[in-house]
């Protein structure tokens, strides 16, 4: 009876090995979810700046496409012909040469 008692208040001791793993374990478990949460709000940052460089690629391709439409419009042969007469030019069809890239 006295061995019995014995083992019943005998508490359960861990070898230092034991601690070190179990507590490296513990720390495992808690660094996984958090890890996890970081690397999810990275990715949402990262979507995040992606749309808004998108947005801004948009708008300028938008004003781009504006200012090609100013350079045909300006370009027209209308409107040669007016800033021509404006400045003392004339216009005469013998003297175009028309060059071509090949």
């Amino acid at each position: 009876m006295a061995t019995a008692k014995k083992q019943a208040t005998k508490s359960k001791k861990f070898f230092e090995g034991e601690r070190v793993i179990y507590m490296t374990i513990i720390l495992i478990l808690l660094a996984i979810p958090v890890c996890n949460v970081y690397t999810k709000a990275i990715l949402s940052s990262s979507n995040i700046a992606l749309e808004q460089t998108k947005s801004k690629i948009k708008d300028q391709e938008s004003i781009n496409d504006g200012l090609k439409m100013e350079i045909s419009e300006l370009a027209s042969l209308d409107k040669i012909q007016v800033v021509a007469t404006e400045n003392g030019l004339s216009y005469e069809n013998n003297n175009i040469k028309v060059v071509t890239s090949e």
